[in-house]
């Protein structure tokens, strides 16, 4: 494979959807191309989920309970956990392996990792375009930390950033 930059994105005030399937589709193409790309999200517990309060987490606390909590299957709690399953809804997992790679080479974080701190990224390392997915905040939205917080996450892990 032909050596590509890895592409990092910042979580922060993005809608989890619209940058979900951006980073899906840059993922999946890149695999059919028949080169290396990699992904990195970070700030995750700062991504937005549009909608009502009550009822996002109505959602996302129905489909943790959705299943037996010992057999599973599992829903993930934690923010950067939910953020790249929402990324796995979104490529062909099940139904070949070129989804299942492209998974492997998306790394989502809580916080900002120490490597990329300062206006300046390494070599290799690329901004990701956001500007297809460049939004307002919403009226009415929830952070994913928040989600994570009431699923029973303990929020200290990247509440002290």
């Amino acid at each position: 494979m032909a050596e590509a930059a890895t592409l990092v994105y910042d979580a922060t005030d993005k809608i989890l959807g619209r940058l979900a399937s951006q980073v899906a589709k840059q993922l999946i193409s890149a695999r059919k191309a028949g080169r290396e790309q990699r992904v990195i999200i970070y700030n995750a517990e700062h991504a937005v989920v549009s909608g009502p309060r009550t009822k996002v987490l109505a959602d996302y606390d129905s489909k943790y309970k959705l299943n037996h909590p010992r057999k599973g299957p599992f829903y993930p709690r934690m923010p950067d956990q939910i953020l790249k399953r929402t990324v796995r809804g979104m490529l062909p997992y099940q139904k070949n392996s070129s989804g299942r790679g492209a998974l492997r080479d998306l790394r989502v974080m809580i916080g900002k990792p120490a490597n990329l701190v300062g206006e300046e990224l390494p070599d290799g390392h690329d901004w990701g375009d956001t500007g297809a997915i460049e939004r307002p905040l919403p009226l009415k939205f929830v952070r994913l930390g928040e989600i994570s917080s009431s699923l029973g996450v303990d929020a200290s892990r990247w509440e002290g950033e």
